[in-house]
């Protein structure tokens, strides 16, 4: 907590952007902004031996850890016209992150304690799970060496993309699309025809139902709903997770809810805008991007990693002249015809 405040320097790099920035672009931003802040940090600046000790490590870990929050704060309040409440150190974790959302100029200002604590138990679900998208990310990043605001921002820039962080996001938009618990039947019917996507469910991992969902429905219905309101999506989600578990078609695929199904219902309930959900999982997801860039620095067999590529493709290329060669983009080759495609996109492109 010691550590919440940022440098001036950062401030202004994220007040410079504009007001519509997507939250999850400040918040790579402002973590790029902190590499800077502490070279002693990076190898390429700092002297290995300093870089590698233990000390330093945990140095610019608990730094992360301190700023994300105040970083994600003021991405909020971006599109708000207002300005984050400065990091109260008095405050735990989650509690200090509601606070500087909605503290303002209130020092006296405290966040419902049970409110506080849903959303630390959000965090602690999130906080690290196996080998996914943006960990590999930080684990490829970490092997070169690089310092680990580099290597965080690389993995948040991966957690950015609708097919890994913006999940619960879909869900809520497909809950909406299905309208009402009437319209569930036609609705898995669409699933089952492949024209509609059922968001939410399945996992690479679990075969059965995600526990996190669970803890996470738990949450919902006995912490957040009970003071903020029932979310009216909430029974058509129930519903629909009763007719998915009850249907052959999605028990045989092992398709169970996931730890998305119920999470972007608890974000709304708490008053979060479906553009911030992914930075709420950033925030509490920092701590195992941490574990993992300390893990390959103190691991000796840690190598950069290089993923080999095995080339399938053909075999000689015949090279056509500059004089010869067409000016035609990518995305006009799929309109050739078959004869000239090859004969097209080896000379479009310059391929040898």
């Amino acid at each position: 907590m010691r550590h919440t405040a940022l440098p001036t320097e950062v401030v202004e790099v994220i007040n410079a952007m504009p007001h519509d920035s997507h939250p999850m672009g400040v918040l790579m931003t402002g973590i790029c902004a902190l590499s800077t802040m502490h070279p002693e940090a990076n190898p390429a600046l700092a002297g290995q031996g300093v870089y590698k000790t233990r000390e330093m490590q945990d140095k610019q870990i608990v730094r992360l850890l301190g700023k994300i929050p105040t970083i994600a704060a003021m991405a909020y309040h971006k599109s708000t016209g207002r300005k984050a409440a400065p990091p109260n150190q008095r405050l735990d974790y989650t509690e200090n992150f509601l606070y500087m959302l909605d503290g303002g100029y209130n020092p006296q200002y405290r966040p419902n304690p049970r409110l506080a604590r849903a959303l630390d138990i959000m965090f602690i679900l999130h906080a690290e799970h196996e080998m996914n998208c943006s960990t590999a990310a930080v684990r490829h990043l970490a092997s070169s060496g690089v310092d680990v605001y580099t290597a965080v921002a690389g993995a948040v820039g991966a957690l950015y993309g609708p097919l890994h962080g913006g999940a619960n996001e879909a869900v809520l938009r497909m809950l909406a699309r299905i309208g009402s618990v009437e319209n569930i039947p036609a609705f898995i019917a669409g699933v089952k025809n492949k024209k509609e996507k059922l968001f939410g469910f399945g996992h690479r991992v679990y075969r059965n139902f995600d526990p996190r969902a669970k803890i996470i429905k738990e949450v919902a219905e006995n912490e957040v709903f009970p003071l903020v309101g029932v979310d009216p999506l909430i029974e058509i989600a129930k519903a629909l997770q009763d007719a998915a578990l009850s249907d052959e078609y999605f028990v045989s695929r092992k398709l169970y809810p996931n730890v998305d199904f119920y999470s972007g219902l608890v974000y709304r309930a708490l008053g979060f805008p479906p553009q911030f959900f992914t930075v709420l999982f950033a925030i509490p997801r920092i701590v195992g991007y941490c574990a993992h860039w300390r893990e390959s620095l103190t691991d000796p067999d840690t190598k950069i990693i290089r993923p080999q590529q095995d080339y399938k493709g053909v075999w000689l290329r015949h090279y056509s002249d500059v004089g010869v060669r067409t000016a035609e983009g990518a995305d006009t080759l799929s309109k050739l015809p078959p004869s000239n495609a090859y004969n097209r996109r080896v000379a479009g492109e310059n391929w040898m």
